[in-house]
């Protein structure tokens, strides 16, 4: 071939070669939080009370991680048992590698493992752990929630505080302690709490149990309210529970019985279902909350669940924060170092 044919099929292949170099050099790798191939990683965050602040707040933190190290989060409410199972299910489908969960029901735990196994899932428990068949936790499955007993003996030292400052007779004083004895999360916070109490001093004859059938505002309004109808004869009442909502229903119950702000000391757990309680103008008997950072927790369980996912690094299978006090003089300043607040 003469040499002035030649010229343009070498320049061509030149350029073609150039061309198929540059895509090489410049083709984007996979992200950190992306499995081989580009994929991004999809991990699940599944709450039992999706429209409660708390677990609003936890996929908040969630978010957060995800937006750190560049994975998807997947947020489901499972209120029940069979959208837990089914929810699962969907995961898969999307093409999840592990979830977050707070089961709506501890004795799920059995069901939800067998079906994440055979899904290839895996999973970290949050707030309320799991439990076997023998009634024991299943301590085979990580678990990150707060130190129940601790915080519990917190919100009964706290009481004891407050009653002294405000120098109240103990005569005159009953602690109503709205139970849920069924969860046991909720019977370590509320065992604790009357634990505080009486080593403080406070007389054990004057602590009186107000078992709620559900874990909400009107649960324990009904529970109070019948305790309330028990003991006429007590003239200032504490009050504490398993979380706010718990003493929210039981704040409820006294002011609807006559008892004013100065008469009742109510303190919560978790800190973040009673802002709009305590940025009220006019104070009430919610008195202040053991905050639990869900935020925190809610980065803290993706994080190790994308790190067990993309790194292989498995996370504690115990894992317990605590709690801050917060009341109206300070839960702005809290709630905003926390994130909470804007």
């Amino acid at each position: 071939m003469k040499l002035h044919r030649l010229l343009p099929l070498l320049c061509l292949g030149a350029a073609v070669a150039a061309l198929f170099g540059c895509s090489r050099e410049s083709a984007p790798t996979p992200t950190e939080g992306s499995p081989r191939g580009g994929a991004r990683l999809r991990l699940g965050f599944l709450v039992k009370q999706p429209e409660e602040p708390w677990f609003q707040y936890e996929w908040r933190g969630a978010d957060r991680a995800a937006a750190q190290y560049g994975f998807e989060v997947i947020k489901l409410g499972v209120p029940d048992g069979e959208k837990t199972l089914a929810a699962i299910d969907n995961l898969a489908a999307l093409g999840a590698k592990g979830f977050v969960i707070c089961t709506p029901d501890v004795r799920l735990g059995p069901a939800i493992m067998q079906k994440a196994r055979q899904a290839g899932l895996k999973v970290i428990t949050v707030d309320d752990q799991f439990v076997g068949p023998d009634g024991k936790f299943m301590a085979d499955v990580p678990y990150l929630g707060m130190s129940a007993t601790k915080i519990g003996e917190a919100v009964g030292a706290a009481l004891w505080a407050e009653l002294q400052r405000r120098k109240w007779p103990l005569a005159e004083t009953g602690a109503c302690v709205v139970t849920f004895e069924e969860l046991d999360t909720a019977r370590q916070r509320t065992n604790g709490a009357v634990a505080a109490l009486t080593a403080a001093g406070f007389p054990a004859n004057r602590i009186f149990k107000a078992p709620q059938k559900t874990t909400d505002v009107p649960g324990s309004f009904d529970a109070a309210n019948i305790l309330l109808t028990q003991h006429p004869e007590v003239k200032r009442w504490l009050i504490c529970a398993l979380n706010d909502t718990g003493v929210l229903g039981a704040v409820r119950a006294t002011e609807g019985r006559g008892f004013s702000a100065e008469h009742v000391i109510g303190i919560g757990i978790n800190g973040t279902d009673c802002i709009d309680e305590l940025r009220k103008a006019k104070p009430t008997g919610f008195f202040g909350s053991m905050l639990v950072s869900a935020p925190g927790e809610g980065f803290r369980t993706a994080e190790m669940l994308y790190h067990w996912v993309q790194r292989g690094t498995p996370p504690p299978l115990d894992t317990r924060t605590t709690g801050i006090f917060i009341t109206r003089e300070n839960f702005e300043q809290v709630l905003q170092q926390e994130g909470i607040l804007p």
